[in-house]
């Protein structure tokens, strides 16, 4: 590992030739390409990335491997209908929790060849959070809690999750205030943008901090959601 000095042009060139180029052959020959300006800068930004994120989660995982903070570039093909083998986007993960890293909420960044994609939050809960979730997000104390931090992160412009089902689920109230939220599958905040200047150098990590920081209350109350049915 190296100190981060960003990542590179080659980087975004990489996956725009991934896009028309996704077969096993193609990668292999570029495997070094894959190798010297997207894994090993990835590398270097989960340890740089880590170390920023832990003024405001103090128990962050950034662990610089494949299959912890770095998502796999090959794509579980298995029951998809899609059988192109990897993934055309860069993929990063950092998350808080005694948990699994997939189970714990989390900052994630995510990044194609057109675009920059930051959350924060937890992208799909496990069966065994979604009554704990939806009787927190209808309970007094804690429901005045989740709405404070929607409402807040929602304010500075960011976008709040998606609905996964049509209907409230059975044995909660309709008409709550909260409910529409008791149809999402998991919680996250989100913001979406051209890829910046900053992301080809050290500054990434000022830029994505200041936008995490921003989004941290979702985290913050998601997190003490699932540390309280752990």
């Amino acid at each position: 590992m190296t100190e981060f000095k960003g990542f590179l042009p080659e980087t975004v060139v990489f996956f725009e030739s991934l896009e028309k180029n996704n077969t096993k052959q193609w990668f292999e020959k570029q495997k070094a390409d894959y190798e010297n300006y997207v894994k090993n800068p990835s590398i270097d930004f989960v340890v740089a990335m880590g170390d920023k994120l832990k003024q405001i989660a103090p128990g962050i995982h950034a662990i610089p491997k494949v299959n912890q903070s770095l998502f796999r570039i090959n794509r579980d093909t298995r029951f998809a209908a899609d059988k192109s083998p990897y993934k055309t986007n860069m993929g990063i993960l950092f998350w808080e929790g005694r948990g699994k890293r997939m189970e714990c909420p989390g900052f994630y960044f995510h990044m194609t060849p057109d675009q920059l994609m930051l959350g924060v939050g937890l992208h799909c809960f496990t069966k065994p959070l979604f009554t704990p979730y939806r009787d927190a997000v209808v309970d007094k104390k804690k429901g005045a809690a989740f709405q404070k931090a929607v409402r807040k992160v929602s304010k500075r412009g960011y976008t709040i999750g998606e609905k996964k089902y049509k209907r409230v689920p059975r044995g909660y109230d309709s008409s709550h205030e909260s409910a529409e939220y008791l149809m999402f599958g998991g919680l996250t905040a989100m913001w979406m943008g051209k890829i910046p200047k900053a992301f080809f150098s050290n500054d990434i990590i000022d830029f994505s901090f200041a936008h995490f920081k921003k989004m941290a209350p979702i985290h913050e109350w998601l997190k003490g959601m699932v540390k309280g049915n752990g």
